[in-house]
């Protein structure tokens, strides 16, 4: 649930409407009886990434915010990443200078764990490492500078607001809870073809749905004969947003963490509603037009897609697994080390573990998805 970097396929709004001083729901309204009814991704964007928009502000997680992360757990999650990483670093000549690329790094503290493992634990790696943010909203540029302000000192982080700008290093990429995020169209079913809904205005004031017509080729060529009714997301642009991070990593690994099904699971003929959600204080709703620009907007990634998107990329992905199966692969050596232990630290820590892994807390909920890079 991190936003997606300006210009990576995605481009946040600068509509004259999007003015900061303004509120957004009035905003969107005024748009729309101007140019008329817009796509779903376009008021997602606007919602998400525009100057007064959800993302721009800056929104807390963990406990006391809007969502949970498996960020929020603690500094495990980042340092068994961290393991990984420079396991990829050693198996690839150990370059003198090699880049951990981030998109969508909320307030840094993924890349302050990271960081923090890779100097407690490989010290020769962290000695030339570039950690690369890409963040254009100004507001979490600046909440990552306050987290990371001595790594920034000792010159191992660079913020970008496109990863457009920077030469190709080897290196990795960590997106966690990224694609998400990304604006996604929304269609539904007519029973033989896809029509594509839109935002337009409602007869008494406000927004409503309405259909803005047969659905291009583009959003529906891959998916399945539905009943009339039956309504999902389509994310039409994740190609234009996996290249630019691609094209920065060579050669590369690119690890992707999310919440996703493979293609025929996410277009299962009983998912019927698709999987767009907001999220506001932990509590999830399904009205997407419901206060624009006060709550998080997302949806499930489809993990076949991405595939296919990285492919073309010239990656080579791997299988698809749970996030249990991934953390517990890479914590096998951390474990071991546990054996016989029982402080309060190590129990402290062992929790954190059990959070990341449990199958009823966050060990199911997420899949893993590595590819490599040439």
């Amino acid at each position: 649930m991190t936003p997606p970097p300006a210009r990576s396929g995605f481009e946040p709004s600068r509509d004259p409407s999007s003015a900061e001083s303004a509120d957004l729901a009035q905003q969107v309204e005024a748009l729309i009886a101007r140019e008329g009814p817009i796509g779903f991704d376009r008021f997602m964007a606007l919602c998400l990434y525009s100057p007064g928009g959800y993302y721009a502000r800056a929104p807390r997680i963990g406990r006391e915010g809007d969502f949970f992360t498996s960020v929020s757990v603690g500094p495990l999650f980042g340092r068994l990443l961290a393991d990984r990483l420079a396991e990829w670093w050693r198996g690839h000549g150990r370059p003198e200078r090699w880049r951990i690329l981030e998109p969508g790094g909320h307030d840094g503290c993924l890349a302050r764990d990271i960081l923090g493992q890779l100097e407690d634990g490989h010290p020769q790696a962290v000695s030339g490492v570039e950690y690369a943010l890409v963040e254009p909203l100004e507001a979490l540029a600046r909440a990552q500078r306050a987290t990371l302000d001595r790594h920034l000192a000792a010159g191992r982080v660079r913020q970008v607001d496109s990863a457009e700008s920077l030469a190709p290093l080897p290196g990795a990429l960590v997106a966690n809870e990224v694609l998400d995020a990304l604006p996604f169209r929304l269609v539904e079913s007519t029973g033989s073809g896809w029509n594509e809904l839109g935002v337009g205005p409602a007869p008494d004031g406000g927004l409503a749905w309405c259909v803005l017509g047969p659905a291009g080729g583009d959003a529906t060529a891959l998916l399945p004969r539905r009943p009339a009714g039956y309504r999902t997301e389509v994310r039409t642009r994740l190609g234009d947003f996996v290249a630019p991070l691609a094209r920065a990593l060579s050669p590369g690994l690119m690890i992707w963490i999310d919440y996703g099904f493979d293609r025929e699971d996410y277009y299962h003929e009983a998912r019927t509603e698709g999987t767009f959600r907001t999220f506001r204080e932990h509590r999830a709703g399904d009205d997407l037009l419901d206060s624009p620009g006060r709550r998080d907007i997302t949806a499930h990634v489809d993990f076949t897609a991405l595939g296919e998107a990285l492919a073309a990329c010239g990656g080579r992905p791997g299988g698809l697994e749970p996030q249990a199966r991934y953390l517990t692969r890479l914590a096998e050596p951390w474990l071991r080390s546990l054996e016989g232990r029982s402080d309060p630290a190590t129990l402290a820590w062992v929790r954190q573990f059990q959070t990341l892994t449990h199958p009823a807390q966050l060990g199911a909920r997420f899949q893993v998805l590595e590819a490599a890079l040439p």
